[in-house]
């Protein structure tokens, strides 16, 4: 066991200067090591999960004599250990355990080892999320990998992967008005910028493809693939009118403003799948919402003062309930003040 950090390393998930997505773990959960270690001190103990590696190059494997009676093939494979920061492998399941086994006074322990030949981080990425994908591993981190992975996948993340890249999108594009608001687990230690979590974001995304709201006209195209450039229009086309009808509210963290809050984006989420549909896509679509959202600018509170519905503006909570109570009233705000403007 004290051996598995000699030949394998951890890829944690991050952005490079280029903000291209590398490696696919998330942070060493110290608390979880300690408890591993804890146990693994405590005697002679049985260490029955593997730990899998996926391995850069193909390694020697030497046949020992003979053939047992199941068919297997035994012998001896040669692993190389490098005396610099080279590894030979990379972790894709059980980083937790690699460090509570080089961490723990009985260096002796056998650890069985699963093994696979994949040099490109695509299937080491691949593999992470199918092998962690009946884990509890936060979800934050699968969304912001799922853009990245080109083999199928399962029917429960497909709904989450356009959403994920429209977040990548949004967070890149210097001319979004999310740009550099959103964190994602790849730069949480570095962008000090970012005020809104990319769940709600994704969620908001999300329901509005799969309920016929705002990105569901883009679905599905001619060609039968889902028109992600028109989606990417409509989003930064409602939320720029946001942002700029809404000036005093945006860019704060969510403590200071619902706006920023998992409440507030998923609440003018359902209120985009309102407006977009009816504004002509045209030049004046952004203005003709901007026109829209000022009716109800003065009946907001985002940051102070208490909503129509008997709530201060700092209760909100990212609950159903609350979301549905914010989303009920920004819509009969707006046919209310789209009623009186007819």
């Amino acid at each position: 066991g004290s051996d598995v950090l000699k030949i394998s390393d951890i890829s944690r998930i991050r952005r490079d200067n280029n903000d291209d997505l590398k490696g696919f773990q998330r942070k060493e959960i110290q608390n979880h090591v300690n408890s591993i270690v804890t146990y693994l001190d405590s005697g002679p103990v049985i260490f029955p999960n593997a730990i899998i590696l996926a391995f850069q190059q193909t390694l020697e494997f030497k046949q020992s004599r003979g053939r047992s009676p199941d068919g297997a093939v035994s012998g001896t494979m040669d692993i190389p250990v490098y005396t610099s920061d080279r590894r030979a492998s990379w972790i894709v399941d059980g980083q937790q355990r690699a460090f509570a086994l080089s961490k723990t006074k009985n260096s002796d322990i056998m650890v069985p080892v699963v093994g696979f030949i994949a040099p490109d981080v695509q299937i080491q990425r691949e593999q992470f999320i199918l092998v962690n994908k009946a884990k509890p591993l936060p979800k934050r981190l699968i969304n912001e990998l799922l853009p990245e992975i080109g083999a199928e996948l399962p029917s429960d993340l497909k709904p989450s992967k356009i959403p994920s890249e429209l977040c990548n999108l949004l967070n890149r594009d210097k001319k979004s008005p999310f740009y550099r608001l959103i964190r994602r687990v790849s730069d949480e230690d570095s962008n000090s910028k970012a005020v809104i979590i990319d769940t709600a974001l994704i969620n908001m995304m999300k329901h509005s493809i799969n309920n016929y709201g705002a990105l569901a006209l883009f679905k599905q195209s001619k060609d039968g693939l889902s028109d992600i450039d028109s989606m990417y229009n409509a989003i930064c086309i409602f939320w720029s009118a946001v942002k700029e009808v809404f000036p005093e509210a945006w860019g704060l963290p969510s403590t200071e403003s619902r706006l920023m809050h998992s409440a507030g984006i998923q609440a003018l989420g359902n209120l985009m799948d309102r407006l977009v549909p009816r504004m002509p896509r045209n030049k004046n679509m952004k203005s003709n919402i901007k026109n829209s959202l000022l009716l109800i600018h003065n009946d907001c509170a985002w940051i102070k003062g208490e909503w129509e519905f008997g709530m201060s503006w700092n209760a909100i909570q990212a609950v159903p309930t609350h979301i549905k109570m914010l989303s009920e009233h920004l819509i009969q705000l707006d046919y209310k003040a789209s009623g009186e403007k007819d």
